[in-house]
This record gives structure tokens, sequence and C-alpha cells, in this order.
């Protein structure tokens, strides 16, 4: 599949002001700010940009960081990952791999079964709950 591709102007166009500079421009909201936080229904995580699922409720957990949080990705193609070397320290940014919309960040201390943690934007985010 070819990647989604849009102007500034367009994603500026489609998206809320916050959703805009957290996806397009890698930016990060503030923490416990997004309604996602607390969502406990079953559902799937949505890319707010393009709609491509990428995290399933079943894999998200409260890590008290303020963030969303899962352990898991929806599947391996769900998304893309690259080193992000801002604020003088080495993370690992987290990106559709639709849309290459800024999702937010992995880190190696989450739950079992796979150890990591997603912590992703709400802003970058809609949910969609189970019928």
């Amino acid at each position: 599949m070819a990647k989604i591709e849009k102007t500034d102007a367009e994603w500026s166009k489609a998206l809320s002001p916050e959703s805009f500079q957290v996806t397009r421009k890698h930016g990060t909201e503030r923490a416990f700010t997004s309604p996602l936080n607390d969502e406990k229904r079953k559902g799937m995580f949505d890319c707010i940009c393009c709609g491509k699922p990428v995290f399933p409720s079943d894999t998200k957990f409260d890590s008290g960081t303020g963030w969303p949080s899962f352990y898991a990705p929806a599947s391996a193609e769900a998304i893309g990952t690259s080193t992000d070397r801002k604020f003088f320290v080495k993370r690992t940014e987290v990106h559709c791999a639709d849309c290459d919309a800024h999702l937010g960040h992995v880190f190696p201390d989450g739950p079992k079964p796979t150890g990591l943690r997603y912590c992703i934007n709400g802003a970058a985010l809609k949910f969609k709950s189970e019928k």
C-alpha cells in the first residue's frame, strides 16, 4: 500500500490544531489531558489522521504517566519506529505505518507479555468502540 501523503495545509484542515501539532509536527500533548487516557471500553484505537487501526483496547494499561499506554500494537504492520534524538535523549518514536503520523514513543518498561510501553498521545488517536 502506498503511503498517504498530504500537504501541511491539507492535514491542518482535516485535524484539530492539537492533533495537527502532535501528529504532523511531532509534538506532545500535556500529560493527563486526553480523555482517551481514561477510556476503558472494548474497541480499537485508530490513527486520527488516516483511520488505520493501531492499538487494540485489550493491550491498553494504566501506566500512571498521563498518556494512553499499550503493551502491543494492533499488528506489526500497524506502526513503524525511528530513532528520536530530541532533547538530548535517544528515544524510539512510534508512527503510523500508513501516513507517518507521529503517535508517541515506546519504552522497555512495560508489562508482560511484551515488556514494552507504547506511550501514545491521545490527540493522535480516535477510539472506535466495539459494537
